[in-house]
């Protein structure tokens, strides 16, 4: 037990909702050490500075952002920053030997093109996008064991891909007819004030936005045609809720084989993630609820079969901030370290 030793992990960007959430599951990790917390806009600051309740548990200081001085004290570094930024810093520590879990955009793609077409930023990094593995562990589990670098998903793509995937890998469905209507919380807009995120305007309310045009669509796009085996279009329909935390996606499509019903599908479903801890199917009937999931690692996922209109409906709700964010990037990092993936994440949500 002497010669026990924490691997040393640091966060650029810990100020933001998904940093702290970063923070709060690392801190329970048992084989993790933070030992860095950076970023440039509040360096100088404390952590307690920006959260005064955690004061009394981690009082990291915000350092700047030096490639060599992070590589020094750090084995792994999660990137928890604004799409644009990672790609500027992330070879530099590759460099040095560190492994890298981002969460923004930047290493979700592999062709940058659609990177610059949906993100508005030229990239230089061909080599590195190229290298990064796309970190839905449910589905690329044996390629992010075996990587450096992994690109988080999105929190709509994590619920939406799971909610679909059974569906396109064993061909069930006409892959044209997916429509996702995915619902979440403000907290999805993360920290930054906005207008369209004040309780006065958020409450009592419920709204569509970006509607054809949101950033997640090619990334979901991505996926499906990694499965399909050619390229998938989706309809993809995000709506903000009037709740702090959580998604519900609800996927819609034709099923090619009229004669399939609700229990075949539930079948199916729980054999595709027989060996995935962090999912799970409903039973006959029931149906998911954002509650939940709240402050927990799981998917949950109802699925529905509708015989007369043809159409398989599945609905998926994970915690957008865990699942959906930093309780990925972590269970890609023990999936990384050989360790089980279930390690220092939470699996009871909080309820009522």
């Amino acid at each position: 037990m002497g010669n026990f030793r924490r691997v040393p992990v640091g966060i650029i960007g810990a100020s933001g909702y998904g940093g702290v959430q970063l923070v709060r599951l690392l801190l329970n990790h048992p084989e993790l050490e933070l030992v860095y917390l950076g970023g440039e806009a509040s360096a100088g600051k404390s952590f307690g500075d920006i959260y005064p309740h955690l004061a009394h548990i981690i009082n990291l200081p915000i350092e700047a952002l030096k490639p060599e001085a992070i590589a020094r004290r750090c084995e792994v570094v999660f990137f928890s920053l604004p799409n644009g930024l990672a790609c500027e810093i992330a070879p530099k520590l590759l460099e040095y030997g560190c492994k890298i879990l981002d969460l923004s955009a930047d290493y979700r793609f592999r062709d940058l093109t659609t990177y610059t077409n949906w993100y508005g930023k030229k990239r230089q990094d061909i080599k590195t996008a190229g290298e990064a593995i796309y970190g839905l562990p449910e589905l690329y589990r044996d390629r992010i064991s075996d990587t450096q670098l992994v690109g988080c998903p999105g929190c709509y793509p994590t619920a939406s891909l799971l909610a679909v995937s059974p569906l396109l890998k064993q061909g069930l469905i006409v892959p044209e007819t997916a429509i996702i209507d995915a619902k979440g919380g403000t907290s999805i807009g993360g920290r930054q004030p906005q207008t369209n995120l004040l309780l006065s305007e958020a409450d009592n309310s419920i709204a569509a936005y970006s509607v054809v045009s949101h950033r997640h669509t090619p990334e979901i796009e991505q996926v499906c045609s990694d499965l399909a085996g050619h390229e998938v279009t989706v309809q993809f329909t995000p709506h903000l809720i009037p709740m702090v935390r959580g998604i519900l996606s609800t996927v819609y499509a034709t099923l090619r084989d009229p004669g399939l019903v609700r229990d075949d599908l539930i079948t199916i479903y729980k054999a595709f993630y027989r060996n995935s801890p962090w999912v799970k199917i409903c039973e006959p009937g029931v149906y998911p609820q954002t509650k939940w999931a709240t402050g927990s690692n799981l998917c949950y996922l109802g699925i529905e079969v509708d015989t007369r209109t043809r159409r398989v409906i599945v609905i998926s709700a994970i915690d957008n901030l865990v699942k959906g964010h930093a309780g990925q990037a972590i269970q890609c990092l023990n999936i990384i370290m050989g360790w089980d993936e279930t390690l220092g994440l939470p699996s009871l949500g909080f309820y009522p």
